[in-house]
């Protein structure tokens, strides 16, 4: 038999005879089963609406020398949520209207309580008050999202900018012939130093990989240095336990692959640190093979064998799913959040491979990493002995470069770090501390030429930040290549920056190879034809053929703050005059503020109401010319004919998606 589901109902009624009638009829609703609150006065009544605890409330119109009117309106002025029935002697049309208009969802005539009309709206304003708490929910969830997904920016932010400095000043020491002591201890603070880059990253990827904002970042990597500096931060944890830790090649191996070398780091130190952490006697090894496949991939498998202390077969399958723990039989030490195995085999998937394990009791595990590769053809396979080395700089994709480069970031430690890098490749290099200073840099000669022939700059800086500037570097006419750098890594960031001028974007810490990559092909060698490829799309320039677009009043709509920042940027160089409201209510004490709005782009879940409620609102008070829905999902035609909705556009806005929206205003 179904469990009847369970309310609570507030019954206002001072005439004791009524109440135990409506109780009776209550009780006799087939699903529900009742709570019940019975009051007799007004006072008593808005007491318990306060608290905003019940499902229902049945309101007696007749209280003494009071009306339940005086209670509905009362309840209104406090937002109460409960939906309220309001109870009649006799049918009476315009108090009827009364009560409607006062907020009640209802009425009941009191010689109704035992006919179908009591059931149905009983049963009506139960669904109703179900479904109102079912969406307030949502959007309790998705507002604690939004701001967990703003915190996590955030904290990315602030963390990755001093980890610039440490590990670009510990690289430029271990580089400096002159340094002749120290080193062993520089190779420690620059192996730690990763590793703490790496545990940022393990906090923020589960997030990153559920929201789908994960992104990838492959180049060339050196299997047998790669490996070699892994064992060496590992090794640490290895001898405090007194255990062994070795890595040996199995078959030859390709010189090179071509991956992401940070989330490769990121699986087999997760998968080698708990091999150590479940060893307390004999050792963890590491075998590396590379096998050739039918399709011409290359097959390259990590086996990371320990002896510990194994795992039961009934814990196999929970393993690699989030927040799931295996226990340390052994010691009983704390073991951490168990998001490692779950991050870890996230990340092989996404770098095309897979991670298995076979474990037996008292006996040790085997994880098993496999990657699927192309190899290029030119690759040399040998068998590396990976030996620890002191650190040499990876100097072999370092080219030369000719030109002068315009350095912009408010950190005096990162300007000087990214100068000092950007110097090593044989550039001129000038500075400026913010988006405003390097406008007024940025100065063109009468033929048209800049003095720089390529600009770095960061994003949020003081004064002006990078996406303004950026803006305004565009309109100056500005078309040599800009570098954003940023230590925001969320899926998108890229592009909504490409969006808005930027050539290329390069995430903190910097990455020395990478950067001189990305300077190497803006600059093209200064070779003129070359640079012409690489110059931007006119990324801001005003729509082509001689078109423009008359100036339009556009009010935006939209909670999160970053998105709104960028959207503004983006319609402000379409020539509109943009104004920002980030909730329903800011939105509607705006729009009185201007006599002719042409668009109102209106995000569908806000903090405090739904988009289509706060559109049919703003159509039954306002003259708008369109309002078109912004979402992260599809819209359906219906739903926009229904409440009175031009169109829907699909999120991440960027400039073609409000170019075409429009396009047909263009003259």
């Amino acid at each position: 038999m179904k469990a009847k589901k369970v309310a609570r109902i507030l019954i206002v009624e001072d005439d004791e005879d009524d109440y135990v009638i409506a109780r009776d009829c209550l009780d006799v609703l087939d699903n529900y089963s009742f709570i019940i609150d019975w009051v007799s006065t007004p006072d008593d009544a808005i007491t318990h609406l306060k608290s905003n605890v019940h499902d229902i409330c049945l309101l007696d119109y007749q209280l003494g020398a009071y009306t339940g009117l005086t209670v509905l309106e009362t309840a209104s002025d406090m937002q109460c949520r409960t939906p309220i029935i309001m109870l009649t002697g006799q049918s009476d049309s315009v108090l009827d209207k009364a009560a409607l208009d006062a907020g009640a969802v209802d009425f009941v005539v009191k010689s109704e309580f035992d006919s179908p009309r009591f059931s149905r709206a009983i049963l009506y304003a139960l669904a109703r008050h179900e479904a109102e708490k079912e969406r307030l929910e949502r959007i309790n969830i998705e507002t604690k999202i939004r701001a967990k997904d703003r915190f996590l920016a955030h904290l990315s932010h602030e963390l990755r900018t001093p980890l610039t400095s440490i590990l670009g000043y510990t690289e430029l020491l271990l580089e400096n012939k002159e340094v002749a002591v120290g080193h062993s201890e520089l190779n420690i603070i620059l192996n730690n130093s990763q590793h703490l880059l790496s545990l940022l990253n393990d906090v923020l990827d589960l997030s990153k990989i559920a929201a789908n904002k994960l992104e990838l970042n492959p180049t060339n990597i050196y299997i047998d240095s790669f490996l070699t500096d892994i064992l060496t931060l590992m090794q640490v944890s290895a001898i405090d336990k007194g255990i062994d830790l070795v890595i040996s090649a199995t078959t030859k191996l390709p010189e090179r692959i071509h991956s992401d070398p940070t989330r490769l780091r990121q699986i087999l130190i997760n998968l080698i640190h708990n091999g150590i952490k479940f060893t307390e006697t004999g050792g963890v090894e590491v075998y590396v093979s590379a096998h050739q496949e039918k399709t011409g991939k290359v097959s390259l498998e990590f086996k990371v064998v320990d002896t510990g202390t194994g795992i039961a077969q009934s814990e196999l399958d929970n393993i690699f799913q989030p927040f799931e723990q295996v226990a340390d039989i052994i010691s009983r030490r704390e073991i951490g959040a168990g998001l490692g195995l779950a991050i870890s085999s996230e990340l092989a998937n996404k770098l095309g491979g897979s991670i298995s394990v076979s474990s037996v009791i008292d006996e040790g595990s085997c994880f098993t990493l496999t990657l699927n590769l192309e190899v290029a053809e030119s690759v040399e396979y040998f068998v590396p002995s990976f030996e620890q080395t002191k650190y040499t700089p990876n100097n072999k994709e370092i080219v030369s470069l000719t030109g002068k480069v315009l350095v912009v970031d408010d950190l005096l430690d990162i300007r000087k770090l990214v100068g000092h890098l950007v110097g090593s490749f044989g550039l001129e290099v000038d500075f400026a501390s913010n988006g405003q200073e390097a406008i007024d840099k940025i100065n063109l000669n009468a033929q048209g030429q800049a003095q720089y022939d390529a600009v770095i700059m960061d994003i949020h800086m003081p004064v002006l930040d990078g996406k303004k500037a950026i803006v305004k570097i565009r309109e100056l006419g500005f078309e040599k290549p800009v570098v954003a750098l940023t230590a925001a890594t969320m899926k998108g960031v890229s592009d909504l920056l490409k969006s808005l001028g930027f050539n290329y974007v390069i995430s903190k810490p910097v990455d020395k190879v990478l950067l001189n990559k990305l300077l190497a092909k803006a600059l093209a060698a200064n070779n003129p034809d070359s640079a012409k490829s690489i110059s931007p799309k006119s990324t801001l320039a005003t729509p082509k053929d001689g078109q423009r677009l008359p100036e339009q009043n556009i009010l935006l709509v939209e909670d999160d703050y970053d998105a709104a920042e960028i959207t503004k940027l983006l319609l402000e160089s379409l020539n509109c005059k943009v104004k920002v409201a980030h909730t329903a209510q800011a939105c509607l004490d705006i729009l009185p503020t201007c006599a002719k709005w042409h668009k109102v782009l209106l995000d569908l879940h806000l903090p405090d109401g739904h988009g289509f409620e706060l559109a049919t609102e703003i159509n039954n008070s306002f003259a708008i010319d369109e309002i078109v829905i912004v979402s992260g999902e599809e819209v359906s035609l219906a739903n926009l004919q229904q409440y009175g909705c031009a169109k829907a556009v699909l999120k991440p806005l960027n400039r073609d998606k409000l170019t075409a929206l429009f396009a047909q205003n263009l003259v």
